[in-house]
Formats: C-alpha cells, structure tokens, sequence
C-alpha cells in the first residue's frame, strides 16, 4: 500500500503542479509506474477545472464560466502537455528528418506553428464547452462534473496508449529534456483503462452515445501513432502531449456532435 500511494504522489507530482511529500522524486521506476494513475489525474485535472466552472458560475455567464475552467486546468498541469503540443507542431512543422525534428522539438522556445496551434486548441475548446453546455442542462452538478472528468482522463487514456505500444523514438538518453515513462507491465495498462473508463461508463447512465468517443479516440490513437512512427520511429513525451491535447478537443467534439445528430 505504500508503494502505490508513492506511485499515485509520483504521477501528481509529474503531471501536476500540486504540492507532494518532499519523498517524492522523479525515479524513473517509479514515473515508469506512475502511468496507470495518468488517468486518475485526469479526474483531478477535471475536479478542479469543474470546480472552477461552478464557482465563476455563479457571479458570471456560462462562457465566463467555460474560460475559468480552462484557465484552471492549465494552472494545475503547468500547460505541461499544451507545451508538448506546441513543441510538437513547431517540430513536425519546420523539420523533414528525424534528427532535425527532434532537434526543434527539444528547443523550448515557442515558434509560429507552435503559436498558431495553441491558438486554435484553446479557442476549440472554449467554443465547444461553451456549445455543450448550451445542449445540456447545466443545473444538472453531477453531469456537468463527470463530462470534464471523463474528457480529461479519457484523452490522457489515449496518450498512454502510445506508450504501451510503441517505443520511446530518442536513441541519446542524455538528450531528453524531462523524464519520462518508457516500459510497462500488467498493472499498468489495467490501472490506466479502469481510471480511464469509469467516468464514461458512468456517463452512460445519462446517455449511452457518450461512449461514441471511443471510436474518435481510438482513430486519434491510431493514426497518431503511425504518424509518430513514420517520421520519429516512435514517440517523445511531447507526442504525448500533443495527441493528449488533441484528445480533449476530440472527446468534446464527439459529445457535441452526439447531441446534434443522435
């Protein structure tokens, strides 16, 4: 038991900005098992974002409310995987080999494609919060709880996804700039698809075509991962980011869309 509360810390404290245990450090077995909670800070992220949301909503509108919420969800990550996004689009976007996207990658400075890419992601979640929670009745607490607990953990459900089955694309250990996790075993696939499900099978007593989103998400997966391995030979932890990000935006798209049209 206390092996797993010091995994369950590991993965606050690297995915998260909240304060841990001083124990805490970033051992690579640890981060290693620290991806079958990644999830879990999922419905962490989504909790206090939710929280945020309801909060603002009392003194503002519901789009006020919507950018309080996203403001929440950075502050807690640290735009940790927004960075890997940016990273990501500035990489694919300006490099044609491997060595040179890598390179650009690894740059934390933040260029136009990177720029332009958060623009767009913030302005596509804000406008489909905000068109979501225009479809549903927003008095209803629990609903509106669960879908940001479900869309943040299912789209870091994604992300792992890659981990667990590709491979990790730098050859030079010494040229990350973070740690990250690399292997896995049993418990973690089973630990990430269980923290990363049950706020959708939840969501499904409100409505079954919430779980449509697996079909997205399992596309977003797919392609994604063939990408990385075509250009990459595998993924960073800014691919995981990236695809995380991507995630999000495609589960409120796909709940959007379900409402329209189902």
């Amino acid at each position: 038991m206390k092996e797993e509360i010091k995994i369950f810390f590991t993965a606050l404290m690297f995915y998260t900005r909240i304060p841990c245990p001083k124990n805490i450090d970033h051992s690579p077995d640890y981060i290693n098992k620290a991806t079958r909670y990644f999830p879990l800070i999922g419905w962490i992220v989504g909790a206090i974002s939710y929280l945020a949301f309801w909060l603002s909503s009392y003194a503002f509108d519901t789009n006020i409310a919507v950018f309080f919420s996203l403001i929440a969800g950075v502050l807690v990550t640290g735009a940790f995987h927004e960075d890997g996004l940016a990273d990501v689009f500035d990489g694919f976007g300006g490099g044609w080999t491997k060595e040179k996207i890598l390179e650009i990658m690894k740059d934390s400075r933040v260029g136009a494609f990177g720029a332009i890419a958060l623009i767009f992601l913030f302005a596509l979640k804000y406008l489909a919060l905000n068109n979501l929670f225009v479809k549903i009745d927003t008095e209803d607490s629990v609903l509106i709880a669960l879908i940001f607990m479900a869309y943040h953990s299912l789209s870091r459900l994604t992300a792992i996804n890659i981990v667990f089955t590709s491979h990790y694309s730098r050859e030079d250990e010494n040229s990350k700039a973070k740690p990250i996790a690399k292997t896995h075993s049993y418990k973690e696939i089973v630990g990430a698809y269980f923290f990363g499900l049950l706020p959708l099978f939840t969501l499904c007593f409100y409505q079954w075509k919430y779980t449509l989103v697996l079909l997205s998400l399992f596309a977003l997966y797919y392609f994604s991962k063939r990408y990385f391995e075509k250009w990459i030979n595998g993924y960073t932890g800014d691919c995981l980011g990236a695809v995380e990000q991507i995630a999000e935006c495609i589960c409120l798209l796909t709940f959007l869309a379900s409402w329209k049209f189902i």
